[in-house]
């Protein structure tokens, strides 16, 4: 298992811009990935999910992966969060 703790600085929260980026690149991963904020959580693999989380910038996101490649999914998202910071 492999987790990060991100910050939402991305100007609007998750809304659907970088929520779909999330979903894309959590959908590469063989691994399951989940975002977790407060005590809600999600299937980042899933949009819906994803969006019903209702994460709003400032907040903080933890990112876990599960299974083979858990170390990578969470990198791998844990760059696309960074990217999205002030372009959405």
């Amino acid at each position: 298992m492999a987790e990060a703790r991100v910050v939402i600085r991305t100007g609007g929260g998750l809304h659907a811009g970088p929520a779909a980026a999330l979903v894309a690149e959590a959908r590469r991963h063989a691994c399951a990935v989940t975002f977790a904020c407060g005590a809600r959580a999600a299937n980042a693999k899933s949009i819906l999910e994803v969006l019903a989380l209702g994460v709003k910038d400032g907040e903080e996101l933890l990112v876990r992966a599960e299974g083979e490649g858990a170390e990578d999914a969470v990198g791998a998202l844990a760059r696309v969060l960074g990217e999205q910071r002030g372009r959405l």
